[in-house]
Formats: structure tokens, sequence, C-alpha cells
């Protein structure tokens, strides 16, 4: 069982820009994709990017074009870059290990969850 733990969240203004980490602990990602979800109040939790072992990358189209999700495999980190931010991308944001190589947009391909990271971004 893999253990990931998210970090960089915090309170940001609109336009403004955060990095959030995911380390992982337990066993290493090997060849599975990665991803981050997002969860914002009275809403379902919902894909934002993912990242297969060789790089290949997709991304929800509320963010396609201002974030950014990086994996360093020899580091077992994957990163998402987030820059400018906007009111509606305030949510928790959680780190996940797929169970499958391809990506995945499906919460239930994702067998590993970090217990999240809040990131506000006030208007």
């Amino acid at each position: 069982q893999v253990q990931l733990v998210e970090s960089g969240g915090g309170l940001v203004q609109a336009g403004g820009s955060l990095r959030l980490s995911c380390a992982a602990s337990g066993r290493t990602f090997g060849s599975n994709a990665m991803g981050w979800f997002r969860r914002a109040p009275g809403k379902e939790r919902e894909f934002v990017a993912a990242i297969t072992w060789t790089g290949v990358k997709k991304y929800a189209d509320s963010v396609k074009g201002r974030f950014t999700i990086s994996r360093d495999n020899n580091k077992n980190t994957v990163s998402l870059q987030m820059n400018s931010l906007k009111p509606e991308d305030t949510a928790v944001y959680y780190c996940a290990a797929s169970s499958f190589s391809n990506l995945q947009i499906e919460t239930r391909a994702y067998d590993g969850w970090g217990q999240g990271t809040q990131v506000t971004v006030s208007s």
C-alpha cells in the first residue's frame, strides 16, 4: 500500500500561483499513472490532471493552460504547478496513485489517496 502526503496548499489571491507536491512512501510509483483531483465545497471530487510514468499528461478543460503536472520517478514525487488561479479553483486537492499505467480520469481507477491539502483563492 502506498502512502501519499501532499503539501503546498494555502491562501492566495486571484491571479497568483501555488505549487503542490506529493511524496510517496511504502512503495514506489513504479510504472503507475499519478493524478491530482479536487473537491470544492458542496461538490463531487473531480479530476484535475494525470501523468504517466513516461510523462504523458492529461488535464481537465477547466485548468488546461494554467496548471502543469510533473513527476520525478527517482524521487517518487509528483507536483502540480498552478498559475493564474481563480476563486473557482478553491478546493481540497488530493494526490492519487492509479492502479493502471495509462492515463485515467475516473476516481475508481486510483487505489492510493493522500489526505488532501486546502487551496483557497480569494477574489
